[in-house]
């Protein structure tokens, strides 16, 4: 049978620590579980590090939500390592993972292909950098030939998500915007902040779409436990394959 729709989460989980010095990844997993998505894209996770316990946090809390993880390291040192992810209990092959141009701390990116029904999705997480000018060769990366431009998904369903370090007045979300729909515009909801999470007052965390992915809501899981659990809340929507 065809499934047509599903949900996305995006999530900066601040290495597991919360807003109240608590290093728990269990507690991250609970707030996505909470939200009950199937697909997640999750920033800055700790894998080996010994500031966190060299735990592998990716692969901890996909198996607690029994996902797969497939995980990109933006910054290797040794055995540490620190990145982004892409979970999901849905089949999913792995298409690229890469670093992206960065002035700053190294930034990377992974593009997934995931089986929803019978339909392909090309779905990408990133986590862009900290300066403007850094941010806007990134944004030009990832729209470019070898990111959502690739010949082989530039005319197909595609979600990019993730920390973009860009409020909605930036160019560099303009870029995205006018190439991509982004989901509270389309799902016609009035956009909520996802930083800090204590006293939520700026979007930085986004997912934009393209090709036959409709959004039809879109929320900030604000709960007593998201808003300690990370330094950002989770944005989550609900999307539809049925108007393609």
């Amino acid at each position: 049978m065809q499934r047509n729709r599903f949900r996305v989460l995006t999530y900066n989980v601040h290495s597991c620590v919360g807003t109240d010095r608590k290093l728990d990844p269990a507690r991250i997993a609970e707030v996505i579980a909470s939200c009950q998505p199937d697909i997640v894209g999750l920033q800055e996770l700790d894998v080996g590090r010994q500031r966190t316990g060299a735990v592998d946090q990716a692969d901890t809390i996909a198996s607690i939500l029994k996902m797969k993880a497939l995980f990109h390291p933006a910054v290797h040192k040794a055995e540490e390592k620190y990145g982004d992810a892409i979970l999901t209990s849905l089949p999913m092959r792995t298409r690229k993972t890469e670093a992206l141009p960065s002035i700053g701390e190294p930034r990377g990116a992974i593009w997934a292909e995931i089986l929803v029904g019978d339909t392909t999705i090309h779905v990408f997480n990133t986590h862009l950098g900290l300066r403007r000018r850094e941010r806007l060769r990134q944004v030009g990366a990832l729209l470019g030939s070898g990111w959502l431009g690739h010949p082989e998904c530039r005319n197909g369903n595609r979600i990019l998500m993730g920390d973009f370090n860009a409020v909605p007045a930036s160019r560099g979300y303009q870029q995205l915007a006018r190439a991509m729909s982004d989901v509270w515009k389309q799902a016609g909801k009035r956009p909520q902040a996802t930083f800090p999470s204590r006293y939520p007052m700026l979007r930085l965390d986004h997912v934009f779409l393209a090709g036959d992915v409709i959004a039809t809501n879109a929320h900030v899981g604000s709960t007593p436990l998201s808003r300690i659990a990370s330094d950002h809340l989770p944005l989550f929507s609900d999307l539809d394959l049925t108007a393609g």
